[in-house]
């Protein structure tokens, strides 16, 4: 199977990150330090290889270094699919990002065509117990994985629920303002729904066909009142029925917008939300392996894997089965941990990088494993 990695990553003033160089190969990337020396920086600025905020979901402005705040940039020499790409992306003094590809102007959605980047941040760990905004978010996050247009999708369907909405508030009740909102919401929401059911098929098939220590989820979409209509015509009645209860709620109370993610720890038949700590994320972990298998048949290659302080709540047995199989799949995953006996089981099959802090400046730099 073709590769996908990162060879060469080059930063400027990204976050904590004055100035860093480094050069890798396809291996696993085992990034250690100390609380607070900037190891998630460094994996955020990965996360920018794809389209949308990142794994922190910040501004550009956000990412700049202070106090100087003169724009960041962040170079990638990508190897994807027997090609290798020159990849640039940066923001000047707080402006929108912008990208550049071997030379060339690109929009983010351009990014996709060349990579795919999954993630793991510790807040995730929290998804089966939150509100189901989260959920709906790491949903659509691992459609657009295999269905890039969904973000426009989602993009189309939020614009137009907003100016729905405002009507509802205002107490418009001529339903000539509503016609064209609500065929825009029904047609995008039905894609929506189709993505998404879509995205969950291929994470059931990528997790029974893999023999692993991590526990299988079953996932389901539920709707929080009734059920999801099923296609554009139906969503597009739902919405016309239910003027007069939106008016009364003023907002809209059926569409993809109310669609929860529901998982269940598939061989103890219990809600993931019941489950302890460590099976929750013993399941979040199964998931963004079944989502990387999948991916690696769908996009041709793994994605670039960021996994951060990923030996949280994982035994030393779990954690050694995550690395065996990262290294089974052939995903350059990039890990963070405060020292590197978390990392003592990948031995020779990782590089590793360790991050360092003085004066409010992060230094990375390659490093053994003691």
């Amino acid at each position: 199977m073709a590769g996908l990695y990162l060879s060469e990553l080059t930063l400027s003033h990204f976050r904590s990150h004055l100035g860093a160089r480094l050069s890798f190969d396809p291996r696993p990337v085992a990034i250690f330090g100390p609380n607070g020396a900037g190891k998630t920086n460094l994996i955020e600025a990965v996360s920018l290889f794809s389209p949308g905020r990142g794994l922190r979901r910040s501004s550009a402005e956000d990412m700049t270094r202070r106090p100087e705040a003169l724009g960041w940039k962040i170079t990638g020499v990508l190897h994807s699919l027997h090609q290798v790409h020159e990849v640039e992306i940066w923001s000047e003094k707080g402006a929108a990002r912008q990208v550049r590809i071997d030379g060339k102007a690109a929009t983010q959605l351009a990014l996709v065509r060349i990579a795919r980047v999954l993630w793991l941040v510790p807040s995730m760990d929290r998804l089966w117990i939150e509100g189901s905004e989260g959920r709906r978010r790491f949903l659509d996050r691992m459609t657009m994985s295999f269905t890039p247009d969904h973000a426009e999708a989602v993009l189309a369907y939020e614009k137009a629920m907003r100016e729905r909405n405002r009507l509802l508030k205002d107490q418009v009740r001529d339903g000539h303002w509503y016609v064209a909102l609500e065929r825009q919401m029904a047609e995008a929401g039905a894609q929506i729904h189709a993505n998404r059911q879509a995205a969950l098929a291929q994470l059931a098939d990528a997790q029974t066909e893999a023999e692993t220590a991590f526990p299988a989820a079953d996932l389901e979409l539920v709707q929080s009142e009734g059920a999801m209509p099923q296609d554009a015509h139906d969503l597009r009645d739902a919405l016309s029925e239910g003027r007069f209860r939106d008016l009364a709620a003023g907002r809209t109370l059926v569409g993809p917008h109310r669609t929860d993610l529901y998982g269940v720890y598939a061989a103890k038949g219990v809600p993931a939300r019941d489950c302890s700590t460590g099976e929750q994320k013993a399941l979040l972990v199964s998931l963004i392996l079944a989502n990387a298998r999948a991916l690696a048949r769908d996009f041709g290659a793994p994605p670039l894997l960021l996994l951060d302080e990923v030996a949280a709540h994982l035994d030393a047995g779990r954690r050694a089965a995550l690395y065996d199989e990262i290294c089974a799949l052939g995903a350059q995953a990039w890990m963070t941990g405060t020292g590197p006996e978390l990392f003592a089981e990948l031995g020779d099959r990782a590089q590793y990088v360790e991050v360092t802090e003085d004066a409010g400046t992060s230094r990375a730099a390659a490093t053994g494993r003691d």
